[in-house]
């Protein structure tokens, strides 16, 4: 019997289309809450970017890929930013190869070095449907609590920087022009494994879905993975069932169909 689920936001919950929940999927997971079983938000987004869920009802969030998992109303379950010695090294690597990187905390984010490529910012933020932070100089990182870096770099550019600078993290990408990056060795597993010991739920009764690469371990570690119908071939792989896509009603059918 399922008595959690996990949602991703982009491109499960909310459409990229046109940046809202479908009334299904809201319908289905007000449904399956009244029936006892708990809904939790699973995001890459910092919680600063978490600004398009009108409407939902749920139980708590997994933020920031997992590195951060509070309650609905705030009581954190878990914590594991990014580690200060790899803020100073990509401060100090942004002199010679200079791109913009957004620094995301629990209150705020801001965004850095924007010279360096200010027309990806803007499609990017865009895209996710969210105000482009203020902008601060990137010295200024080293006085936050930072959960996330969000760096503008390439496939190409992304080994050096991964073994060279960002030391402590592991870098998740869902677009070519950017990866976010958080304290190395968590992911949505993670976040699943914290809030269901928080709950005294276990991993046998968890269904999660996804879209995205980031998407790809929750989908592996929850007993019922659901990859979206929009999802590519490589997360579809990973999951032990496939749905229609978010515009479609793709978790309105599942969840009627297995939990209701």
């Amino acid at each position: 019997m399922t008595k959690a689920i996990f949602l991703d936001i982009d491109g499960t919950l909310v459409s990229f289309k046109t940046h809202k929940i479908p009334q299904s999927t809201l319908d289905a997971i007000r449904e399956v809450r009244q029936k006892g079983i708990k809904v939790f938000i699973a995001t890459g987004r910092p919680l600063p970017f978490i600004n398009n869920l009108d409407g939902l009802e749920y139980d708590g969030i997994m933020s920031v890929t997992g590195a951060y998992c509070t309650t609905s109303d705030g009581v954190e379950i878990y914590s594991n930013p990014v580690p200060k010695d790899d803020i100073r090294r990509i401060i100090a690597d942004s002199e010679a190869h200079p791109m913009p990187i957004a620094f995301a905390c629990n209150d705020k984010a801001v965004v850095c070095n924007v010279d360096a490529n200010m027309p990806a910012l803007q499609e990017i933020f865009k895209l996710l449907d969210i105000k482009l932070p203020p902008v601060s100089d990137i010295h200024d990182a080293l006085d936050l609590d930072v959960m996330q870096i969000i760096a503008f770099f390439n496939e190409e550019q992304e080994p050096r920087i991964m073994q060279d600078v960002l030391k402590g993290c592991d870098a998740n990408r869902w677009h070519p022009l950017f990866a976010d990056c958080i304290a190395k060795g968590t992911s949505k597993a993670t976040g699943i494994d914290k809030i269901c010991g928080y709950y005294g739920i276990d991993l046998s009764e968890t269904m999660a879905f996804g879209d995205g690469g980031n998407d790809i371990a929750m989908l592996e570690h929850a007993a019922i993975g659901v990859a979206m119908g929009n999802a590519s071939d490589e997360v579809k792989k990973h999951a032990d069932i496939v749905t229609d896509t978010v515009d479609n009603d793709g978790v309105a059918k599942i969840l009627r169909s297995v939990c209701l």
